[in-house]
């Protein structure tokens, strides 16, 4: 969820730069609002969007958001074996977390975003109920006693009746026109995103920048008959209004001069519209960095950030194959049989390699691709495509492991903070699983891993070209101590 509320906000930042840089000068004011209001769309869809051809035209080895598959030959059985990296399992013993804290303050942000929208509602209905109301058809005009504000909400005008009979008429015109064109409809749009989002300040941004449009917009439509009495329209009149983020309102004083300096522009060449197409290699790059990003990948990389402490000096070296592979987000065949090879114990009468090339080499016509197997293990209870069945597996692990893990066992020893567990299994041709092994920084983490995996149901094996082959994995295990 980061991750994508930093992609919305990147996006969002992008728009507005190229809006600000090449467009926000030009009198195309309907483009410009439809500009604001698609690109703020486009920020919170974006990242949402994944296209899988753009992600097959990035080297694999920047495609992090990928899972490590291997498939190999067990040194001590004949029989086919594959690799595959399952996600990491975070087991967390139960805590007021900082994600707890963080929700808590989201929500209390909406809840405040609400009652101040519900009480600029409830000022403006107020008004409404005060004044003096007249209908026209299509919009309806609310005189305000003693009041010189000016504005509109939906299809009502509000005009203050200290406003003289000689500045009415150009306001009332100038208010129609956001009548006409729904303005508000667009600032309660932005209403809305400040409550989800209330700690965006580009969402504000945005509605102040689509609000100086409106106005911009009906200043150009009334001022097109008579500018120059317009202009002393705008600059005789006292500067009051009621503060309402969602209303049209007349005077506000901030934008005036640039209101004044936008009527006496000229309009833009229409060949200056061509500015519009900037839009497009800006979507591209969005497009192609969200295809080729992963959220799950940007979390593994942060846990492989993770130091065990150890006095081996072997053990560290691993802890940094490890966390080098974690950032790396794949590795090659050849790097999963070099890593099989390390992490395989020698056996009675097996061959003795005296380096990982000479293994490599004698194994090498045995690799296949994970893609070559005609069916992947399914665990209990598991049905569908392979992809299916390779998610709800690694689902069903999880959720056993964290089951079944015993949280106690820090307090027994005596271990604290975050402790990483690396456990290797296989599922063999029968469903069993076999060969468990683990890596951690203290033994007792090492023997509750091994037992948990241990317990694990019997499962349906994997299958290539019809003959049942085993299946190694690789499971992460997190484990979070309250200290």
């Amino acid at each position: 969820m980061i991750h994508y509320i930093l992609q919305v906000i990147l996006f969002q930042l992008l728009f507005l730069v190229v809006y600000d840089l090449f467009l926000k000068k030009e009198t195309f004011f309907n483009y410009n609002r439809l500009y604001l209001l698609g690109t703020s769309i486009l920020s919170f869809v974006i990242p949402f969007l994944k296209f899988e051809a753009i992600q097959q035209t990035i080297p694999q080895e920047y495609r992090v958001q990928l899972p490590a598959i291997l498939i190999g030959n067990s040194t001590s059985e004949a029989s086919l074996a594959t690799s595959v990296m399952l996600d990491e399992v975070v087991v967390q013993q139960p805590t007021f977390s900082w994600t707890t804290i963080v929700l808590l303050l989201y929500g209390l942000g909406v809840l405040f975003s609400i009652v101040v929208f519900a009480l600029k509602l409830r000022k403006l209905y107020k008004l409404k109920k005060l004044a003096t109301q007249e209908s026209f058809g299509n919009y309806t005009v609310a005189t305000i006693p003693n009041s010189e504000a000016a504005f509109t909400y939906l299809k009502t005008v509000f005009l203050g009746a200290k406003i003289s009979e000689e500045q009415k008429n150009y306001i009332l015109q100038h208010e129609l026109v956001h009548v006409q064109q729904r303005h508000t409809l667009d600032l309660l749009f932005f209403e809305l995103l400040r409550i989800v989002f209330w700690f965006n300040p580009l969402v504000y941004i945005t509605q102040i920048k689509l609000q100086v449009l409106h106005e911009y917009t009906a200043d150009r439509i009334v001022a097109s008959k008579d500018k120059a009495e317009y202009y002393q329209s705008l600059l005789q009149e006292v500067f009051r209004t009621t503060t309402v983020s969602f209303i049209n309102t007349f005077y506000k004083s901030s934008i005036i001069k640039n209101r004044i300096v936008m009527l006496q522009k000229t309009n833009s060449k229409k060949i200056v519209q061509l500015k519009y197409l900037l839009i497009i290699p800006a979507v591209c790059a969005m497009l192609f960095y969200t295809s080729c990003s992963n959220e799950k990948s940007e979390e593994l990389s942060e846990e492989a950030n993770l130091t065990m402490q150890t006095d081996s000096e072997v053990m560290q070296k691993i802890n940094e194959l490890s966390e080098a592979i974690m950032k790396k987000g794949s590795i090659s065949d050849e790097e999963a049989k070099a890593l099989k090879f390390l992490a395989t114990e020698a056996n009675e009468g097996d061959k003795i390699y005296t380096s990982v090339q000479e293994y490599l080499d004698d194994t090498q016509k045995s690799l296949l691709s994970m893609k070559d197997l005609t069916k992947v293990p399914t665990y209990p209870g598991c049905s569908g495509s392979n992809e299916e069945l390779k998610k709800c597996m690694a689902q069903g692990i999880a959720t056993f492991v964290m089951e079944n893990f015993n949280q106690d066992i820090s307090k027994d020893s005596k271990i604290s903070g975050k402790q990483r567990i690396v456990v290797m299994f296989e599922i063999d041709k029968n469903g069993a699983v076999v060969h468990p092994k683990a890596k951690a920084a203290h033994a007792s983490l090492e023997q509750e891993a091994i037992r948990v995996v241990s317990k694990l149901p019997k499962m349906i094996p994997g299958e290539h070209d019809g003959k049942s082959v085993g299946v190694q994995y690789t499971l992460p295990i997190i484990f979070k101590i309250n200290e």
